[in-house]
């Protein structure tokens, strides 16, 4: 059995540990956040000559910087709709019915958080090539819900299992239809 100290030492050893991996992480954001204060417009120089905010303003000006923030948003709204409709409808039947294939496709559906994502990634953008599908917004959306879908997936199935059957049972017993149920 290890003494006392021996366990002071690994408890020190580790808290070092996250310190500098903490460091190792944060440290070269925060110079990027620093320079971005900057008022050198060509080279960086230490410590910083002048403070000011008109590069934040210089960003704000792009219309590429906007043009992107909106895709961003309109992929995530529609991804996320699509991995809530396209995650609980799979996880409803592998969790209610008992059929021949159940775990083929509970197995289909998590396999991509399985996968490394560069894995998932390339196959998924050797299908679409491999099927003449010229990339657009809709493959991004498609290559978003390859990995929301399984986390929707998870999710669902884990809260289904910890509800009571009783549950289900109460509400139609009380007039639901089933779909206010499942609701």
């Amino acid at each position: 059995m290890p003494s006392k100290s021996q366990g002071d030492k690994a408890s020190i050893g580790l808290t070092l540990g996250a310190i500098g991996t903490l460091l190792f992480l944060h440290v070269p954001l925060w110079i990027i956040f620093l320079y971005s204060f900057t008022t050198d417009e060509a080279t960086y120089t230490f410590p910083l000559p002048g403070f000011t905010t008109k590069w934040f303003g210089e960003a704000l000006k792009r219309t590429d910087l906007w043009d992107a923030l909106a895709l961003s948003l309109k992929v995530a709204t529609l991804s996320t709709i699509a991995a809530l409709i396209l995650g609980t409808l799979p996880a409803a039947a592998v969790y209610r019915s008992d059929f021949f294939g159940r775990d083929a496709v509970s197995f289909l559906l998590v396999l991509p958080i399985a996968l490394p994502g560069i894995v998932t990634g390339i196959a998924l953008r050797s299908a679409i090539s491999s099927l003449s599908i010229p990339f657009s917004f809709w493959t991004i959306v498609i290559g978003h819900d390859t990995f929301c879908v399984v986390v929707v997936y998870n999710n669902v199935l884990a809260r289904f299992r910890r509800m009571s059957g009783s549950q289900i049972e109460t509400s139609m017993d009380l007039g639901a239809n089933s779909f206010f149920t499942f609701r």
